[in-house]
């Protein structure tokens, strides 16, 4: 059976039963440091994974170390100019897809032994639901097995959301954040739906690579709960790496094209020609004036008319789509003007964010219910409605962080342990975030923006980073550093990073915040020279 464990169960034609101590359902960072604990303190644990390729969870898997370990890879493409040529450019994507395997492949393993060789552990892999409040059935390839456990705890993260696009779902080429991980080939032409932080990091990724990235934004706004100067500086160093963005853009239909790649209907509001015809009834190739996808670009900007121009593969080719003309010969349109554009590409990223991964559960069995926003419903504690069932990770709608998940763990094991003061998430203090960019992007607590909605009074500091000598050393000069201060208490309300090792300098300003130590803390501090961190005593100056 796919019960691995060293005292696996070996019948199966009988369908056993387990009888346990603790059921986690799901691999992840929660689940796995909680199963580790409760076996170290002599609980029997199941541990049910619906995937074997899924052990440890989403993070080392398809999350943040394969995507990251990209990243490393297609930077040093670019510092090496292996994103040059077509034979270099997939030279170093082979040499990076290979190095990303290694690295999952290994971390996947060790995840899996550090459980299933202890004793008291059992790894059920196969799909787990609720056949009652205490009760789960799990679905392994040799049949199922009944679990039946005192404590159960769900830590089955989240999966991409599908945006309701007609050949979405059946169209070769249109990939999640997962399978476009694990692409043998590199495309040469990349168009990313959505322009979220998840979004981002593949379109600077890719375009390191070499890939012509373009990105479709549904509104109007780039990061629209980023500060403008944050969110324009984010923007000019993707654009710099060459990415192309599309703005107002809603894609009607995804199908494929001619050439094998996928063809996109695409409706970009605010411009001045719109469509009086389907994309599929003028399919790209068919005699339509090309015209490149800066021009699109820029005409989403001001409104204006795209042109033509004489190179077609500079990122999606695109085909506009001419209105029908109207009694005095001028083009008809909608209001709002709207033109009608069909994209060609090679490949598209779905990046449009994650829900909560409950289908096929059957919480309804246990009496578990869901938020309006279909998370798992907690309290404080994580308790869900159900009495001795938790709910750890992305599944109940917090944060989707892996170390949110880890901290998960340390509210549902400080009720566990019998603490009098059990931790709480209302405990929980200044989740910083970091986006892996060319340059990354971090932040923690309040921005400007947020501040300022909140009435506060605060002074804003701002340095760039081109003042910061260990940024000039690295040749790494772009970005900006930025934090709100409040006035009388100098008490530090948020930091901004968009620099070199941004991702390391904010967890000292999030430890300083967690103390509540003013901003003179950080800025009178000796750093070892030179750093970037040393750049907080300029910024908080």
């Amino acid at each position: 059976m796919s019960i691995s464990t060293p005292n696996a169960i070996s019948t199966p034609n009988t369908s056993p039963t387990i009888t346990t101590d603790a059921l986690i359902i799901g691999f992840g960072k929660g689940g796995k440091t909680l199963a580790a604990k409760l076996s170290a303190a002599g609980r029997k644990v199941v541990v049910a994974e619906a995937s074997a390729d899924m052990y440890g969870g989403t993070c080392i898997n398809i999350g943040c170390l394969p995507s990251k370990s990209l990243i490393l890879s297609a930077e040093q493409a670019r510092r090496d100019g292996a994103n040059s040529t077509p034979e270099t450019r997939e030279a170093a994507f082979e040499a990076a897809i290979k190095e990303k395997r290694r690295v999952t492949s290994m971390l996947r393993d060790k995840n899996y032994h550090k459980l299933a060789d202890q004793d008291n552990i059992t790894v059920i892999t196969g799909r787990a639901h609720f056949t009652g409040p205490h009760s789960v059935e799990i679905a392994t390839a040799e049949g199922p097995v009944a679990v039946t456990a005192s404590k159960i705890f769900i830590n089955t993260g989240a999966t991409p959301r599908i945006p309701d696009i007609p050949g979405i779902h059946t169209t070769p080429g249109v990939y999640t954040s997962t399978g476009l991980m694990d692409l043998d080939d590199m495309p040469q032409r990349l168009v990313i739906i959505g322009s979220g932080f998840i979004g981002l990091e593949f379109a600077s990724m890719f375009a390191d690579f070499g890939t012509a990235v373009t990105v479709l934004q549904h509104n109007a706004e780039f990061l629209p709960r980023e500060d403008a100067d944050v969110a324009a500086a984010i923007r000019a160093q993707l654009e710099a790496q060459g990415v192309k963005f599309l703005f107002n853009a809603d894609t009607k239909a995804i199908a494929p094209a001619a050439d094998g790649g996928v063809r996109l209907s695409v409706a970009v509001k605010g411009m001045t020609r719109g469509a009086s015809q389907a994309c599929d009834s003028t399919p790209a190739g068919t005699g339509n004036a090309h015209t490149d996808i800066t021009g699109a670009a820029d005409a989403a900007d001001t409104a204006t008319t795209t042109s033509p121009t004489s190179n077609p593969t500079d990122h999606a080719t695109m085909s506009h789509v001419q209105t029908k003309p109207s009694d005095d010969g001028e083009p008809r349109f909608a209001e709002p003007a709207e033109a009608r554009f069909c994209l060609t590409t090679d490949a598209v990223l779905v990046a449009t964010g994650r829900t909560p991964n409950v289908e096929g559960l059957h919480l309804e069995a246990a009496g578990v219910e869901l938020t309006e926003r279909g998370a798992v419903k907690v309290d404080e504690l994580l308790r869900t409605t159900a009495a001795d069932i938790w709910a750890l990770g992305d599944v109940n709608g917090g944060p989707q962080h892996t170390y949110i998940s880890l901290d998960d763990y340390r509210v549902v094991w400080s009720q566990l342990n019998g603490s009098d003061h059990p931790y709480t998430v209302k405990d929980r203090k200044h989740v910083p975030s970091s986006t892996f960019l060319a340059t990354p992007y971090s932040r923690v607590g309040l921005n400007e923006r947020e501040a300022k909605a909140a009435g506060l009074d605060y002074v804003v500091k701002r340095l760039p980073v081109a003042a910061v000598p260990k940024a000039q050393v690295m040749r790494r000069p772009d970005g900006l550093m930025k934090a709100i201060v409040e006035r009388n208490t100098g008490r530090i309300l948020g930091a901004m990073l968009l620099s070199a090792e941004s991702h390391e300098v904010i967890n000292i300003v999030k430890l300083a915040m967690d103390l509540d130590a003013p901003a003179s803390t950080l800025r009178d501090m000796v750093f070892t020279h030179p750093t970037i961190a040393e750049a907080l005593n300029d910024l908080l100056a």
